[in-house]
């Protein structure tokens, strides 16, 4: 959690947290500004035991009040006469008004480097500044940092957001399954009005769409996959794919706040009309696998037993794994779950392959995804819930509550 961050710059040994780039599509910035929407010309710079302290261009000042942080004003620091006494050098200019900034912020010691920019950038920038602050280290951690080891607890602020996302969320979930409901039947395809057959691009756009009305986007696109596409865990599905009764449907839907911000995570899989015996016995075996991984899920357990438990079941059905037959595209072929957050995909992870010394922690929030796939019998299925493990009593709080039902009936 933020409240965190001071103990884990003094265990990093770290005198202050340097943030680049605009909030969208950057988490770090993101986290630190509370959820305000600048622009890519941000800075934000936090000494330990100290505010962040942000530094925006005047287009942005308003923008970034709402972060409740003290605001400096970029024009302070003159940036187009630097750029003119650089000959229109920018790296050369940029680092000299980082410079400037760290001098009156009293920067010094151990500084860590976050943030998204152009890579050659921030590798030319960073080569000037130690032209400039050749006393101050510049340190790049290795993942996870510090931010996001902070941002794999969540408070309650945070879940505040994340309930309003999975309500929002779920309501689409439940919209898709109407929609394809609400068509008719021909020759064992689902038709539109107009006869003809329903694909898979068609439900695409109206969930894009559905999306949106909600304060919703899906930054990271979405999964609604049939037939052997389904058996392909991130395969996005083919849009001219016609959707056919008794195929299974694989929607993966992980949009996120309007805006950037946080990410939900959620799947479901149909067959529209019936499903074959194959198909719903396997579905009832992943149903039950995830049962068995949240009946297990507690504060303080290895975050790689729980994959080890899910792994046992699958291979005592006969079905192959990642760990009895590594590299498989058949059986179970993926990790048991993920955190997320402001990205899709944070730490940590539950698989068997993690340090032993990863644990499940209060206040994580989690996936838990059981799937299995048989591409060339031309159908696969996942399950996934969202989870939150209570920091009142290290319980698991599924967020975002949907029935489990196969068959959508027609």
């Amino acid at each position: 959690m933020k409240s965190d961050l001071d103990l884990l710059m003094i265990e990093h040994e770290l005198d202050a947290l340097f943030v680049s780039g605009g909030t969208r599509d950057n988490p770090a910035m993101h986290y630190l500004t509370n959820g305000a929407q600048v622009g890519e010309y941000t800075l934000l710079i936090k000494k330990h035991s100290e505010d962040p302290v942000l530094i925006v261009i005047g287009m942005e000042r308003d923008e970034a009040a709402k972060s409740g942080l003290l605001i400096i004003d970029q024009s302070r620091y003159k940036l187009p006469q630097l750029l003119q006494e650089e000959e229109g050098n920018h790296i050369a200019a940029h680092a000299r008004m980082v410079s400037d900034i760290f001098e009156e912020l009293k920067v010094s010691g151990n500084v860590g480097m976050y943030g998204r920019e152009e890579q050659g950038f921030t590798i030319a920038l960073f080569h000037e500044l130690r032209k400039h602050l050749p006393e101050i280290s510049f340190i790049g951690e290795p993942t996870p940092n510090i931010l996001q080891l902070a941002q794999i607890t969540k408070d309650e602020f945070e879940m505040k957001r994340i309930r309003s996302l999975a309500t929002r969320a779920i309501s689409v979930v439940s919209d898709t399954r109407q929609f394809l409901a609400s068509h008719r039947i021909e020759k064992n395809h689902l038709v539109t009005k107009s006869g003809v057959p329903l694909t898979i691009g068609d439900v695409q756009r109206h969930i894009r769409l559905w999306s949106a009305e909600r304060d919703l986007e899906n930054a990271e696109g979405m999964i609604l996959s049939n037939g052997r596409d389904a058996g392909v865990p991130h395969s996005r599905g083919t849009e001219n794919s016609p959707l056919v009764l008794g195929e299974t449907i694989v929607f993966d839907f992980f949009p996120r706040e309007r805006g950037g911000g946080y990410f939900y995570d959620f799947t479901r899989t149909w067959c529209l009309g019936h499903a074959s015996p194959t198909i719903e016995k396997a579905y009832q075996q992943v149903v039950t696998a995830l049962e068995l991984a949240l009946s297990q899920l507690e504060v303080g357990q290895s975050c790689s037993s729980l994959q080890s438990t899910v792994n046992d079941f699958f291979e005592g059905l006969g079905h192959c794994t990642t760990r009895s037959h590594p590299g498989t595209n058949e059986g179970y072929v993926h990790s048991l779950g993920h955190g997320v957050g402001l990205s899709i995909h944070e730490y940590p992870r539950l698989a068997e392959t993690v340090a032993p010394d990863e644990m499940i922690q209060e206040g994580m929030v989690l996936t838990i995804e059981p799937g299995l796939y048989y591409p060339e019998d031309d159908y696969g299925i996942r399950v996934e819930d969202y989870v939150w493990m209570k920091p009142e009593n290290g319980q698991p709080e599924t967020i975002g509550s949907f029935d489990k039902e196969l068959v959508i009936p027609l």
